[in-house]
Formats: C-alpha cells, structure tokens, sequence
C-alpha cells in the first residue's frame, strides 16, 4: 500500500518538475509531495538528554528584530542518538522523522535547492543561528555557493547537503543515471566546501531501491525526507493537522515568484512563528543522526 501511494504522489510530482526546474516544484501549492510514512523504533531511555545547545549564540533581542513575539527556543545535542532503523545491505536508511519521546518537542530544520538567495534571510539565519540543514542542487545553488558558505559558517552550526545536480525525478532514471546525479553533486560539493555531505534528500521526495544503493555507492549516510512542508502562511502535514516530536520540516530556498510575492524572509518568520505558537523547539538535525 505504501508502495502505490509513493507511486501515485511520485507521478503527480513529476509533471510539477515540467512546470518549475528551480526547486522541488511550488512551495505555495496544497498538491505539494510529503514524505511518506516510516516505521520508526522506541528510542534508548535517556536518548534526549541535554548537553549543549547549536545555538546557544543567538542574541536575546534578535526574535524582536525578526517579528517574532518571543526568543526561539533550542533544544540542545541530545546525550546519546536516538535509534535509526538499519538499513538493507548496500542502502542507506531513509529518515522522515526522528524517533524522540513523545515529550521531547523537537523539530529540525531543512532548506530545499538554492535558487533564492535573499540577503535578508542571510541576516535573519545569522542574527537567531538558526541550525539549517541545506539540501542543495547544483543547477540553481552553483550561481552562488558564496551565500550558502555564509549560511555555513555563521555560527548557527548549519550544513551543507546533497539535492542531485539537476533536480530530477529519480525514480524515472537508472541506477547508473541517479549514480551519476548523486555522486556528481557529492564531488561538486565537496570540491567546493571541502567535505562530501553525509545527508540526501531526493528531489520531490521520489526514490527507489536503485536511489538507496546510488546513495551508499557515493558516500552518503542517511537519505532525508520530511513530515512538514512550509507553504507561504502555513505547515502542510503528512498526517494530522500539527507538528509531532520529531518532525523533519521542509522549506525551500524561494522567493516573491514563487511564494505569490511573499520574500524568503517572511516565509520563515511565518515558519517559526507556526513552531512556537505549538510549543516546540528547534534542533540540529545533524545531532540526531
């Protein structure tokens, strides 16, 4: 049943793909693909237990500079990661949530593509340190990988991660052309922040069993998909009508065009506003896995 679902939402992104080539199709539409549903384990006891916050650094003033009613809160590296189902041989785990406690209020940040690239949002990520794990293609982020270095090394402990070359629909290509895509974004990436990512997320969220074996053949660690998409005003959930403990939230790299004349930068104000006002924190995604 999972299978024809994924199939189903993987057909309907791939004729968004013909409409927008600068991302993972229109953040501001309702059809937008959410990932879909894993089985995830009962953490280790204790695996939330706090040792230091990513973001500790943030200035106590920035929330009001940013048009936030209250300081964003952080939740610190947990003590010990939770629990990551083990993938099958020769594949890499694919990860849509983190398996925390059901008390431990925690959601991560993802930033799809590169193809905006708002210098009010630079300032913004800068003054809260927001921990952003970027998930970058190389077609539209290569203009000016200089703006997400900045991002990189503000402080906020953000990262930088593989979304293909291109942005195509993998499960349309072979084993050897998804290769090619990944592992070809792994070097450019690498040749350029000096590191090969150890995260993947695939463009739609559209994957196979040959997507799984490309990923560990090019070096990554985990392929990435969501439970949250941020629109222009408002979450799009998988399942529900509200943030669970854990979730993976998705958001792009996009600007007045795509966003019917919403900035980048009023998008994710609206973004941690809808994560306060529900009471969680922000965590580094990079800490969990």
């Amino acid at each position: 049943m999972k299978h024809a679902r994924r199939l189903v939402v993987g057909t309907l992104a791939a004729g968004a793909l013909a409409l927008s080539l600068t991302g993972c199709g229109d953040s501001a539409a309702p059809t937008e693909r959410l990932a879909a549903k894993t089985a995830q384990p009962t953490p280790a006891t204790g695996s939330a237990t706090p040792t230091a916050s990513p973001s500790a650094g943030a200035s106590d003033e920035a929330y009001k500079k940013w048009g936030l009613t209250a300081p964003l809160q952080y939740a610190p590296r947990p003590a010990q990661k939770p629990q990551i189902p083990k993938p099958g041989p020769g594949k890499v785990p694919v990860i849509d949530r983190i398996p925390v406690p059901a008390a431990d209020k925690v959601v991560f940040l993802t930033f799809d593509d590169g193809a905006e690239k708002d210098p009010e949002f630079l300032k913004m990520a800068a003054d809260l340190k927001l921990p952003i794990s970027m998930f970058l293609t190389d077609s539209v982020a290569s203009s000016d990988y200089g703006y997400f270095e900045k991002i990189r090394d503000n402080g906020s402990a953000s990262t930088i991660n593989n979304h293909t070359l291109t942005h195509p629909n993998l499960r349309t290509l072979s084993f050897e052309g998804q290769k090619k895509e990944i592992c070809g974004q792994q070097e450019r990436l690498e040749k350029r922040f000096g590191k090969r990512p150890p995260l993947f997320r695939p463009p739609f969220g559209n994957y196979n069993d040959d997507t799984l074996r490309a990923a560990s053949e090019c070096g990554v660690s985990s392929l990435v998909l969501w439970r949250a998409s941020m629109q222009i005003n408002n979450f799009q959930y998988a399942e529900g009508s509200a943030l669970k403990p854990g979730d993976i939230i998705l958001a792009h790299f996009r600007g007045p065009g795509e966003l019917k004349g919403t900035t980048e930068t009023q998008m994710a104000t609206r973004m941690l506003q809808r994560i306060q006002e529900q009471g969680y924190r922000i965590g580094r995604l990079e800490d969990y896995l």
